[in-house]
Order: structure tokens, then sequence, then C-alpha cells
């Protein structure tokens, strides 16, 4: 693997990971460790505190604090975290190379999607998809939002940008939720969403890559609370295959906001769901840049494969904005 912080080469992929000293998270190591022994000196990994952008001459240009010109890949396997992208920071810099021709796994557009709730809600069910009723709002008062006629179930709380289960919180009484109003950060917007009851401490997270699923796992959350995330301490059964009706829902979610490369948690909407209903599952939400076990063994593989196919297709660097379909490669049969 290239030192891309002393020797700007002309790599043809890349991983973009987050500023230093951040270290990289396990998933995000197993997939440079895959992709510097695939592809060797063609393959660089970039933190984002290490580059510079702007326009010289009428030209877009890439460099090195250095000063050193940065020859633009052809690939950029992103892995930041949506929630801690910043518009004037580390999104002007995706949009920056994928303006100078560099395909990104996965697109911008899908990226900012995924890192509101509301804005993906709105894309997954647009496309006909199921997810729970939920309620938010843009520059109403939070206090005029929870005293709504109609405001009297039990409602899940998320912060509209949050991530990794955190800002998410179970409000089971109207009356209380009303108390606790002057207590939340009025800058941050929240959502209401209906509380799926079955799903109660437990989600099904599905890995899809390219239109397929490649791991699926259920999540449990310790002690009975609401969050399952393993971040949070949730524990983690592997059921890839196990529910072939929630995977094609996840795939179809996947698409539908845009992603190549995605982890899709769906609700349970009973208690022991029948592998063939297709009303046993609901989507909750879609995040762009997914985790994955150690054990879930199909998923660097097949976003090698999509690296392969992206930079098969892809056009000459520089040509201006590219991207890869999701789900182009499969039809997710």
């Amino acid at each position: 693997m290239v030192d891309a912080a002393t020797v700007p080469t002309a790599a043809d992929v890349w991983l973009l990971v987050r500023e230093h000293p951040v270290p990289l998270f396990r998933t995000a190591q197993e997939l440079a460790d895959a992709l510097g022994k695939e592809y060797g000196d063609r393959f660089a990994c970039w933190h984002t505190d290490e580059l510079v952008f702007g326009v010289q001459g009428g030209k877009l240009f890439l460099r090195t604090l250095g000063g050193a010109d940065v020859p633009v890949p052809k690939v950029v396997c992103v892995r930041q975290t949506p929630g801690s992208m910043r518009h004037d920071r580390e999104v002007t810099l995706l949009r920056h190379l994928e303006r100078m021709g560099a395909v990104l796994l996965n697109p911008l557009d899908a990226h900012l999607t995924c890192r509101n709730k509301i804005r993906q809600l709105q894309e997954l069910a647009l496309a006909g998809l199921p997810v729970p009723d939920t309620l938010s709002y843009a520059t109403a008062p939070l206090e005029g939002v929870v005293r709504m006629p109609g405001f009297d179930s039990p409602y899940v709380v998320k912060a509209v940008n949050g991530h990794r289960g955190k800002q998410v919180f179970l409000a089971p009484d109207p009356v209380q939720l009303r108390d606790l109003t002057g207590s939340l950060a009025q800058e941050v917007p929240l959502l209401f969403q209906e509380h799926v009851a079955a799903s109660h401490g437990r989600d099904l997270r599905v890995v899809v890559v390219d239109g397929r699923p490649v791991g699926a796992e259920v999540r449990t959350s310790r002690n009975g609370t609401l969050v399952s995330n393993l971040a949070r301490g949730g524990r983690h059964t592997l059921c890839l295959g196990r529910h072939p009706r929630a995977e094609a829902l996840a795939v179809a979610a996947a698409r539908a906001v845009g992603l190549v490369v995605a982890g899709v948690d769906l609700l349970f909407a009973s208690e022991d769901p029948d592998p063939d209903d297709e009303n046993a599952f609901v989507v909750c939400e879609v995040n762009s840049v997914p985790g994955w076990r150690p054990e879930m063994t199909e998923v660097v593989p097949a976003i090698l494969d999509c690296v392969g196919r992206a930079l098969r297709t892809a056009p000459r660097t520089g040509a201006g904005h590219s991207s890869l379909r999701a789900g182009a490669g499969h039809d997710g049969s």
C-alpha cells in the first residue's frame, strides 16, 4: 500500500478516510488491506486533512499540503461516517473529486441523502417501500410540534443527522416528552417516529453491495433497551439467507437512495415473522458507510468486484462527473 501522505502516486483506487488522528475502524482497515493486496501501487489511502483543492488557471486542482500535485484516481471508496461530514469541508472535497472525474463509492448525492434521516425516508416512501410513520419539522418551534393534535402515541425520537445509535430514545408518554422539550437541543432538528413495538430492542441489518445482499445479522440490545446498535453494546446473530423477503426489501431500499454499498436496518413488524411474509419488515434507515462483522466474508470480495467494475467503466480521469449507478451490476434477484 502506498503511503499517500508523502508520495502522491498516480493511484487508480483510493480509500478516503477521516482526518488524523482518527484511527481506521476495523472494517476500513480490512478493506484497505484487501485493496492494497489487489492493486498494489495502484492503491492509496488518503486522510481528508492531507489534501487541498481549488481552481487555478480555470482548471480544478488537487494537492498535498507540501504543494505537490495529486493525480486524481479513477475510483474512491469513501469510508467517512456521513454524520461527521460537513458541507463546507468533507462534502466539498467529495464533490471536487467527482467533478474531476473520479467515481465515488458511494456517490455524493447518496451520502447526502442518507446523512439526513428524513431525506432518506422521503425517497423510500416515494419508492413505495414500507417505513414507519414519521413526523419532523423545519423551523417550527419544538414546543409547538409536541403539542400538535394527535401527538399522543409512543414515539422514537431521533436527531435527523444522528448516527451509530446516538441521540435516540423512546418517549412512551407524550406528557413526559413535553416536559423534556426544554432540555432538548433546539438547534438540532428531530424526528418523531412510530414505535414498532415488535422490534423493540432488535433489528435486522442487511449489508448490500451492488444490488446483492452479502451479509445479514439480527442485532439485539442488552437489558431490553431500545437501541440495538453494536456500537452501543448490542449483540448479533448472523442470518444471511434466513429472511429472503427482508433481504429483497433491503436491496430495494439501497437502490431507492442511490447506494452501491449500503447497510440497511429493518424493523420486525411481528414478534415471529414468517420468512415469506412481504409485510414482516419495515425499513428503519439506510447507511452509506456500513460496518460488517469479520464473519461476513462475502462483503469485501463483493466490494472488490464493484471497484473492478467501476475501473472498467470509468471515463478518462478529468473528463468530468461520473458515478456508478446503484445496483447496476445485479438485479437483486
